[in-house]
């Protein structure tokens, strides 16, 4: 019985620190590479520059007709805005 005991709290253990780590993965930020990667499926062309205010990324792009677009990527949900 004591091993048994034993076995259940070492599992609940175990299971309980498995979420804590998944949930740590789920609340990290978008890298600034990450964000260069979402701008480019938003926005095709060269990324010319990157620049990083408190809660977005801005990666301005140069499209291959010549037009510069700033794309707006939030850092905690990687969504997505146009200029």
């Amino acid at each position: 019985m004591r091993i048994l005991l034993a076995f259940s709290f070492s599992l609940l253990f175990a299971l309980s620190s498995f979420h804590a780590d998944a949930n740590k993965k789920q609340a990290q930020e978008v890298t600034k590479k990450q964000a260069v990667t979402i701008a480019k499926k938003s926005e095709d062309g060269r990324t010319l520059k990157i620049t990083e205010q408190d809660k977005v990324f801005t990666v301005r792009i140069l499209k291959t007709n010549g037009h510069v677009v700033d794309v707006h990527v939030n850092k905690k949900t990687g969504e997505v805005k146009k200029d």
